[in-house]
């Protein structure tokens, strides 16, 4: 077993008096996440020859696509969480709903915000929208990466238990409820496992498909990606711990429908919408 490293979740915190303002790994990994995908689409959109032909938009318009990317993933994320996970509790407190630092963020509901804030800004703009999901789901890894990251250290989202010598001593009394289990127990660090396949194993199979070719076949990169993300989040669901309010005495894993989880089942529809962009994307020429 793993002893959970001693990383606390604020990286600093400052006293201002009457209040204390704090930074924390949750908020830099989303602020790196950001910045390093905008940094990944301005190099994209810097080579024509990547796309065969004109790049779909210029580097300067790239800030302004940052802003808009930004208000759709906070926005996504959090009423996703809300809409997917948790909606009778805030219901009955509503006003909890604007406290995203304290956690709660969907990547299902994210990714439907990064969408449709794209495609508005795309229409505005007059970038083809296909192409500008392509050179979006190339950056889409490194915030994946940096957010799984930010879950390790916050201590949430952990697996199941496991006696492999890789499990993890989560701290808290929730993640050291382990039925059956005496002494400390070691759970999957099921965030490290998204971590790695979301985001590092994802997006360098995005490099080395664009340094094919790929972004000459519009829609090829994003649905790799949807597929991709799909594929890797419904095999990591099978070692991950359920939210709690699907767990009950009688449903101890906390299954939603048809024997799967909310994540496996939100999952599903990227998983066949991503097939569909990559069968019509190679049944197109190459740019």
């Amino acid at each position: 077993m793993i002893p959970f490293p001693d990383i606390a979740p604020e990286i600093f915190t400052i006293s201002l008096g009457v209040a204390e303002l704090s930074l924390r790994w949750y908020a830099l990994a989303y602020l790196v996440g950001l910045v390093g995908g905008a940094w990944a689409v301005w190099r994209l959109i810097k080579s024509d020859a990547l796309w065969g032909d004109a790049a779909p938009m210029q580097p300067a318009k790239v800030e302004e696509l940052l802003t808009w990317i930004v208000a759709g993933v906070i926005l996504g994320g959090r009423l996703g969480f809300v809409l997917f996970y948790q909606p009778g509790y805030y219901l009955a407190n509503p006003l909890e709903i604007v406290k995203v630092w304290q956690g709660g963020m969907s990547f299902h509901g994210g990714f439907a915000g990064v969408v449709i804030a794209a495609w508005l800004w795309a229409r505005r703009n007059g970038v083809a929208p296909l192409r500008l999901a392509d050179a979006l789901a190339v950056a889409a890894p490194i915030g994946l990466f940096f957010g799984r990251i930010a879950n390790f250290i916050n201590a949430e989202l952990w697996g199941r238990p496991t006696e492999l010598p890789w499990g993890v001593i989560f701290p808290g009394e929730a993640a050291q409820s382990c039925p059956g289990v005496e002494g400390l127990c070691a759970r999957h660090p099921s965030q490290l496992y998204e971590a790695g396949l979301e985001g590092l194993a994802l997006g360098l199979l995005l490099l080395v498909l664009i340094r094919r070719g790929a972004l000459r076949r519009p829609g090829l990169a994003l649905g790799v990606f949807l597929a991709g993300y799909a594929a890797a989040r419904i095999f990591v669901e099978f070692y991950r711990v359920a939210d709690a309010q699907f767990i009950t005495p009688d449903n101890p894993l906390g299954r939603v429908a048809l024997g799967l989880s909310m994540g496996q089942l939100l999952s599903l529809p990227m998983l066949a919408l991503g097939l569909v962009f990559i069968l019509r994307a190679m049944r197109q020429p190459r740019r």
